[in-house]
């Protein structure tokens, strides 16, 4: 009796993964690839937008995270804290891959007081993006050890595709070391609105 069980559940499995394969080769039919490529450190620890919806970091998306685009065109903006903004329009096409090289330019900054707080963020998962007063900062991974910022309220947003946007507040004062540690939790429905923050 067990073995004729075994036997049928191995045809069904068998006979349900044929009938979806037809399937998912039909999406990738449909679907084009967008490949990008950091030209240095900065812009492969960049955060990526498309069409205002933030995707992940560049460096992680590839294998089971490349990016599929339905066929039109797509805005890419990719942003780095201390870089200005990456921007291109991109018209995908079905079935084919095109590769965009994204490259980060310097912003002017204004020195930081030297008693100035840190702040520093532990998140899981760490591809996370961090907002710092709506200012894209990094994903949570690259800013363990600690970012500089200057004195007072602060309001940070954590937000990635997939889990719920956590926020807080914290009020820092002179050479204080702040610490923000959070487990993002699952989530089901979509981002409720594009994470384009300037």
């Amino acid at each position: 009796m067990k073995t004729t069980s075994r036997i049928l559940a191995g045809v069904l499995f068998l006979v349900s993964a044929w009938l979806l394969i037809p399937a998912a080769y039909a999406q990738n039919d449909v679907l084009g690839e967008v490949r990008l490529e950091g030209q240095s450190e900065a812009a492969k620890t960049s955060g990526v937008w498309i069409d205002g919806q933030y995707v992940g970091y560049l460096k992680e998306l590839k294998g089971s995270k490349k990016l599929l685009l339905l066929p039109g065109k797509h805005t890419i903006t990719v942003r780095q804290n201390g870089y200005h903004d990456f921007s291109t329009e991109v018209l995908v096409q079905p079935r084919l891959t095109q590769v965009v090289p994204v490259t980060m330019e310097k912003a002017p900054t204004m020195p930081l007081p030297k008693d100035a707080p840190t702040i520093k963020i532990a998140v899981n998962p760490s591809r996370s993006a961090v907002f710092l007063d709506g200012r894209y900062v990094g994903h949570a991974g690259e800013l363990w050890p600690g970012m500089i910022v200057s004195l007072g309220k602060h309001h940070i947003t954590i937000a990635c595709p997939g889990y719920q946007t956590f926020e807080t507040q914290v009020d820092v004062g002179p050479k204080q070391r702040v610490e923000i540690r959070t487990d993002l939790l699952e989530s089901k429905a979509p981002l409720a609105e594009p994470l384009i923050m300037k």
